[in-house]
């Protein structure tokens, strides 16, 4: 069809092009995710006999064994490891969130005073070489799946304790597994700092005491029970934990046994280990082959009771474990090349390539403990008397760089597979850009000049040019981790610009009607008591402009606390602000302030309503049920958050209920009736626009009304559930946040033609991440306040089985 500067395109054309964008961003969009996600290759099947077995080149796995009794199966591992077990029985105790410095210290130095006292029992294990303990890094992300936890910091481990005597009378057990989570929820609801976690700590360790008592008083034990007591994360200083950071990955991993005694021991050396270490040292101990997909490595000091060729047995079994895991990842990778090769015990230069550095540190190894495998025929002997302390620090050192291999090549992304869904993504959008242009394209000039958004003239201005810059630049900054970790100054820096842009816009615009003879009659504003919020009315544009001016300073204002309120980000964490300070204040100060947040919140949305002149009954119960809200946030705050340190009553959780309820209702009440309630009593209005008909004009007010009913009382409740929520401390941020919110609104109303919409819309945006970051948020997994989580409980339920 023919018109105007060209032929628009018709609908078949139209409809497949949109089509194959869709699916170029479909197949772009897969493309990424296989290649974000790797899928890293395994061994199927459990361990077997064939793991004290050489595996044969090209083979990866071993064929299925016929299935043996237990006791037939145990005798033939023993026999075939060469390594007697060492333990029969095991407790592993867990203790939820415990940092390894707690127990161990830190770069050498022992823990701090209060956590020694703390932890009589277990500090005089470590003293007297009777335990060894480990930094255990965890794995990041340090998250586990966030729950709604009763604040309990006792009942939840009493009912572990609980049971202690009764299974350690019974001797029908082979395994115990203890998970205590009193100290995790400590963590979470104070920090590091917490009155209560000393008492935690005594308490951690009374249980300690009380189990390796119980163990090594076992008529039939003999010495056969191990004690391993570990943590599965850290915990920042504020008691989260989710990221990578040292706090958070510095985990516990404790074994109290007689393998681990010695004559002299460092209780506070810093021993480093993986967690996924655990599970070949535990495999050896106990007589069992090691997990056929497990990426750990021995832990030396644990098999102290063993001869040195039982050690060196030990080590050799755990890299035939990697032999197999990286003939699944390089299938080309032979142990018997290896050892027909050059790469033997007198090559000192370590080959590049991957496979020749494995193959030549394994090489190594195995000379070093088989010295009849040399190609030497003298002095045998010799040799081997002076090769143990060399076999040793091979094998861990194949077994090190193996292990870092592999947990690497678990986690490394396809690059150029990544690049090109990405770029096929591009183009998808691209194309559909050129879609909606080349619809638009067939369209009038004229069609335009009736909305407000469009100027006469299609001149970009500063605002808009401005506002594409800064994504392009946001999108180019997620290229680097360092911009990631510190995403919060970028949205400040945009928001803050942003806003400083509408100033001086609205500055010109000022200067322009200041030396205009005749000023404009502008609609759409709102003056005392005489004209509501979308209703026309005179008003001289000394005082609009005023209003534009101050709408955009207290944004600005309150944009700069809140950005002073928390230094997030990783850098600068540690920096001073104005939570830090708070938080060493009088509670009443902080109390006082969460007070005052909530009523200003009521009295801004009641002044918010008053501008839609609310003669409705309807609006009046929205308007109560706001009010009622914020009564039972005070109440909530006067009675649970005074002292987190002492348990919380019932009542609060009474008060938690009716706010939800109370709430939902009335969100939905103005959600589904606002729509039908503001075209009728629109009726009033005069019609906004001389082009329009009085008829769609009404309903046009009507739906702005409803539209700003709808935004406003959603934004207030959420501020209200946040400050019952969120801790105390982001109380007056809460504030400074919907306080932006009303003015920005207030703002973009005074003046619809200054700002297009689009605009506006981004302007929302910004204020929206601004203040997500405000509140102390960032991009690590860590700084999620999961305190809000942990709601009151009722004590009648805490003895239920």
């Amino acid at each position: 069809m023919a018109g105007g500067g060209g032929a628009s395109p018709s609908c078949a054309a139209v409809a497949g092009w949109t089509v194959t964008a869709v699916l170029l961003q479909v197949v772009g969009l897969s493309m990424f995710l296989y290649g974000f996600f790797p899928v890293k290759p395994t061994l199927p099947g459990f361990s077997g006999a064939e793991s004290y077995r050489m595996p044969s080149c090209g083979l990866a796995g071993g064929g299925e064994q016929p299935a043996l009794p237990p006791d037939q199966l145990r005798s033939l591992y023993r026999e075939l490891s060469e390594v007697p077990p060492v333990y029969d029985r095991l407790v592993l105790m867990v203790i939820d969130g415990l940092p390894a410095e707690f127990v161990l210290g830190r770069v050498g130095k022992p823990p701090s005073k209060e956590m020694v006292e703390s932890m009589p029992y277990t500090q005089s294990l470590l003293a007297g070489c009777k335990a060894t303990g480990y930094h255990a890094k965890a794995a990041p992300p340090t998250v586990t799946m966030p729950r709604l936890k009763v604040k309990d910091t006792v009942e939840v481990d009493f009912n572990v304790s609980r049971h202690l005597e009764s299974e350690f009378a019974a001797k029908d057990w082979n395994m115990l597994i203890l998970h205590y989570l009193g100290l995790d929820h400590v963590g979470h609801i104070g920090g590091r700092q917490s009155v209560l976690m000393p008492q935690k700590l005594k308490e951690m360790d009374d249980v300690i005491r009380r189990v390796h008592n119980a163990v090594s008083g076992l008529e039939d034990n003999l010495d056969r029970t191990l004690l391993v007591v570990v943590s599965d994360h850290g915990m920042t200083e504020g008691g989260n934990h989710g990221g990578s950071s040292y706090e958070e990955t510095d985990s516990l991993a404790l074994f109290i046994g007689h393998s681990v005694q010695s004559s002299y021991c460092s209780p506070y050396d810093q021993n480093e280990a993986l967690q996924v270490d655990l599970a070949p040292t535990l495999s050896l101990l106990f007589g069992t082959p090691i997990p056929k997909n497990n990426i750990g490595v021995v832990l030396p000091e644990v098999f102290n009771s063993l001869t040195d060729q039982q050690k060196l047995r030990t080590l050799e079994l755990n890299s035939l474990q990697f032999l197999r895991l990286l003939q699944a990842q390089l299938p080309a990778f032979c142990f018997e090349d290896c050892i027909n090769s050059k790469y033997g015990l007198g090559i000192d230069k370590i080959p590049q390539s991957v496979e020749k550095k494995l193959c030549h540190l394994l090489s190594k190894a195995f000379d070093s403990h088989h010295p009849s495998h040399l190609h030497q025929t003298s002095n045998v002997k010799s040799i081997e008397a002076g090769c143990n302390r060399t076999a040793v620090n091979a094998y861990y050192e194949f077994l090190r760089y193996a292990s870092e291999w592999l947990s690497h090549r678990a986690t490394n992304k396809p690059f150029y597979l990544l690049v090109s869904a990405i770029s096929l993504m591009i183009v998808s959008c691209l194309s559909l850009m050129g879609i909606v242009s080349c619809l638009l394209k067939g369209k009038s000039l004229s069609q335009f000049e009736h909305h407000s958004e469009w100027n006469s003239d299609y001149h970009w201005h500063l605002d808009e040019v401005f506002i594409i810059v800064g994504i392009f630049l946001y999108v180019s900054s997620l290229g680097s981790s360092s911009f990631v970790e510190e995403e919060q100054y970028t949205w400040h820096y945009l928001t803050s610009t942003l806003y400083l842009i509408f100033l001086i816009k609205t500055t010109q615009s000022m200067l322009r009607e200041s030396n205009s003879a005749v000023a404009r009659a502008e609609g759409k504003i709102f003056h005392g008591n005489d004209c509501s919020y979308f209703t026309s009315c005179k008003l001289i544009p000394s005082m609009r402009d005023g209003y534009k001016l101050c709408t955009i300073i207290i944004i600005l204002v309150s944009g700069r606390i809140l950005r002073a309120w928390h230094q997030g980000g990783v850098n600068w964490v540690h920096f001073p602000d104005i939570s830090k300070s708070l938080a060493q204040a009088d509670s009443f100060v902080v109390k006082a302030l969460q007070i005052i947040s909530v009523l200003a919140v009521v009295v801004l949305y009641s002044v918010s309503l008053l501008l839609l002149r609310p003669r409705k009954l309807n609006i009046l119960l929205v308007w109560l049920s706001h009010f009622f809200c914020g009564i039972l946030v005070v109440l909530h705050i006067w009675q649970s958050q005074i002292n987190t340190s002492l348990p919380t009553k019932h009542s609060t959780t009474s008060i938690a209920q009716i706010f939800y309820v109370i709430a939902s209702i009335s969100l939905t009440f103005t959600f589904v009736a606002s729509p039908w309630i503001f075209p009728i009593h629109s009726m009033e209005a005069e019609p906004t626009s001389s082009g329009s008909s009085p008829k769609t004009a009404i309903h046009l007010q009507g739906i702005n009304h409803s539209m700003f009913l709808i935004g406003i009382t959603y934004a207030a409740f959420w501020c209200l559930l946040q400050l019952l929520l969120q801790q105390p401390i982001n109380a007056i941020p809460l504030l400074l946040i919907f306080l932006q919110i009303i003015s920005s609104i207030m703002h973009f109303s005074l003046d619809k033609s200054l700002h297009k919409k689009w605009v506006q819309i981004v302007a929302m945006q910004l204020l929206g991440l601004s203040g997500h970051f405000g509140l102390g948020n960032t991009n690590n997994l860590a700084s999620i306040d999961v305190a809000g989580a942990f709601i009151p409980y009722s004590r009648d339920c805490n003895h239920m089985n």
